[in-house]
């Protein structure tokens, strides 16, 4: 004949009192009470494993919080899994996970996780715009979705209405970060696969359009509408030293005085500023250091060599340049980006070794192993090609007063 258990009675768990040591008082059916040395009293519901047959423990929750009614309910349900072959305790931790993502593994922030690990292999500018676009076209509809009910039909409908205003480049932009905080949440556990996966496949394919930029006999005309702009004097040595030195917009909007060398005529440019985030070094034409002189009464107590005209603690905006040209009139044909292509294929035209072009321009080799194997700038080599490129836009400014020009100006009495 089995043993039988005597229930407890709320008298009995009311006197209990604790002892040298913790003991347990049961009530049958594998739900006890511990009894802790400290005076506390925690129910506890005790089985056997129902495969591996081992004797497991399960905390259910501390008395007088849980009820003596409360404890016999929460220990008949997870004897009724254990019969089903169900392991209560693992079902109570995916039950757990399973809420959990509901609150706390929401789109916005399981993005906001993805984003502070991004943030760290691209420029500032550009993770600035990625977090804009998120939080602008994706965000407001279902920023607060758990990322488990992230499915393709779900982003499809809220990218619908970017797509019918013709803004497809955005809507390419906006599934590659979507897939990429995706990726990340598989990554992190959070969920089985991505249901992202090949969604750019919904939508119309953006219609590649090159960068507008002028063609190289051009050249004299832009150099003769700076020198007669009605601009700033910051700006115009900004699209100047840009033009000259070939770097990207935010690259020259950004430089600071700390980065320039003068003794050995070099300009580098850190790793965290670059797009590709690697170190980039320029060697300094005497034209693009006259540029730098003509800043020196305006920023050389500044950060940067460029400041803001709002506030001088800051750097121009990287869009400051590309303002001026459309109020030039060159909106439409030219873009301060363009500058670089200018100067490309002049360069390429000219007969240059197209490995010192593809350096001056920070560009990475798309081939990944011979981009990792060489680490070479060219340095040397390339002074006499920047040498040149700055020689063609002075010749370029003939009868325009460029700023790269002014050392060579006489006083007329």
């Amino acid at each position: 004949m089995g043993r039988t258990t005597t229930r407890l009675t709320q008298k009995e768990i009311e006197h209990a009192k604790p002892k040298v040591k913790d003991y347990v008082l049961s009530d049958g059916d594998g739900l006890q009470l511990r009894i802790r040395t400290n005076g506390s009293k925690l129910w506890n519901f005790n089985y056997r494993h129902p495969v591996t047959k081992k004797r497991i423990n399960m905390g259910l929750g501390p008395y007088p919080e849980l009820s003596l009614a409360n404890a016999r309910k929460r220990t008949m349900d997870a004897r009724e899994l254990v019969a089903n072959g169900i392991d209560p305790k693992v079902h109570r931790e995916q039950q757990k996970r399973q809420e959990q993502a509901v609150t706390e593994h929401i789109l916005v922030k399981v993005t906001a996780d993805w984003f502070e690990i991004k943030k760290h292999s691209i420029t500032e500018d550009y993770a600035k715009d990625i977090w804009r676009s998120l939080d602008k076209d994706i965000f407001p509809t279902i920023g607060q979705l758990p990322i488990s009910q992230i499915t393709a039909p779900v982003v499809i409908d809220v990218l619908r209405p970017i797509e019918a205003k013709g803004s497809l480049e955005t809507v390419k932009r906006l599934t590659q970060r979507l897939n990429e905080v995706m990726n990340y949440a598989v990554n992190c556990g959070l969920i089985h696969a991505n249901p992202l996966t090949g969604i750019k496949a919904a939508f119309k394919n953006p219609k590649k359009e090159n960068m507008a930029t002028l063609k190289p006999e051009e050249l004299p005309e832009l150099m003769a509408a700076i020198a007669n702009a009605s601009i700033k004097r910051t700006t115009r040595c900004l699209i100047e030293f840009q033009l000259h030195t070939m770097t990207r917009p935010a690259e020259a909007a950004g430089a600071q005085w700390e980065e320039i060398d003068f003794d050995n005529k070099i300009w580098t440019i850190p790793a965290e500023r670059m797009k590709k985030r690697r170190e980039h070094r320029i060697p300094l034409t005497e034209q693009a250091l006259t540029i730098l002189e003509a800043m020196m009464p305006i920023s050389k107590n500044r950060e940067y060599i460029f400041p803001s005209d709002r506030d001088p603690m800051k750097p121009c905006n990287s869009q400051t340049a590309n303002m001026a040209l459309k109020r030039m009139g060159f909106a439409g044909r030219l873009v301060s980006h363009g500058l670089r292509s200018i100067a490309s294929t002049t360069l390429n035209e000219q007969g240059f070794e197209p490995d010192l072009i593809e350096a001056a321009l920070a560009h990475v080799d798309a081939n990944q192993v011979r981009s990792a194997y060489n680490r070479t700038d060219y340095m040397e080599r390339r002074i006499p090609m920047m040498v040149w490129w700055s020689g063609h836009i002075e010749q370029a400014s003939q009868g325009s007063l460029s700023v790269s020009g002014l050392k060579n100006l006489k006083a007329v009495i």
